[in-house]
């Protein structure tokens, strides 16, 4: 089935936008925009009214500009993508979703880590490491996940409201947090970012994560302890590369029927 009309022209000019911030793309191709144009409606119209006033150069200022357009682009396409981008995007993390095409969900939560599938409704991913040349040496860098027969023993269950709470204690550091989210002012915004982000998957949704804690509770209270209290399995290379060392990490992963969702925390030096 072909993508609505307006879901390719968003999709073509995010891809655009992106390219262009990595510095892969000309500023102004006629071909991808000129399809999002004619297929768009008010924010792909807004988004490239932008891009035309945006100047060329210096370089380095053009993509930081760009950067802030698809930031923005990205934040008004929906309220998915806003509470992602709200709750995790100041801090190291892999946010992504990816297609449920075999019964064996492993598989699947596999190839979003090796960043082989799509997002199926095109919306925003979180990856620091998308363009990392460290990638070519390790392809799921930061991840060395094991093989999806070995997956799921490395996880453990959680219930919805412990998925809930893993994924919002995600917007901590994980050296010298100031500010906890359990303390934070805007604690309940923060939980309701959190909510909105597993909403996607649907009531009948399954978690796991590799947090030691659920081995014997699948309901931790993650926001008591924050990150800095959570003991893991490691799911991360412990190859030195990129000039890093990843010694924590906490992940998350939602299963529905239709998708999978990955959500990690990284702890590197």
């Amino acid at each position: 089935m072909p993508l609505p009309a307006d879901r390719t022209a968003l999709d073509l000019l995010d891809a655009h936008l992106e390219a262009l911030w990595d510095g892969t793309d000309l500023p102004l191709p006629q071909g991808p925009v000129s399809l999002a144009a004619e297929g768009g409606g008010e924010l792909v119209h807004w988004a490239l009214d932008q891009l035309r006033c945006i100047p060329c150069e210096p370089n380095d200022a053009f993509g930081r500009q760009v950067g802030s357009l698809l930031w923005e682009f990205r934040y008004r396409r929906c309220p998915w993508n806003a509470a992602a981008l709200r709750l995790l995007d100041d801090t190291y993390t892999f946010a992504a979703t990816g297609p449920r095409r075999y019964e064996e969900w492993a598989r699947d939560v596999r190839a979003v880590l090796h960043r082989s599938v799509p997002d199926p409704r095109g919306w925003v991913r979180l990856d620091w490491d998308r363009t990392n040349a460290t990638r070519r040496t390790v392809p799921a860098y930061p991840f060395d996940p094991p093989e999806s027969s070995q997956l799921p023993g490395r996880l453990y269950s959680l219930e919805a409201e412990a998925a809930v709470a893993a994924l919002a204690i995600m917007a901590e550091e994980w050296q010298s947090e100031p500010a906890p989210v359990r303390s934070r002012p805007d604690r309940d915004a923060v939980l309701a970012d959190a909510r909105t982000l597993l909403d996607r998957y649907g009531p009948t949704a399954r978690y796991w994560t590799n947090a030691t804690t659920a081995a014997s509770d699948p309901a931790p209270d993650f926001l008591a302890a924050g990150l800095q209290g959570t003991e893991s399995h490691g799911f991360l290379t412990s190859e030195y590369l990129n000039g890093l060392d990843f010694l924590e990490d906490l992940g998350l992963i939602a299963v529905s029927d239709d998708e999978v969702g990955v959500f990690w925390s990284f702890g590197a030096y």
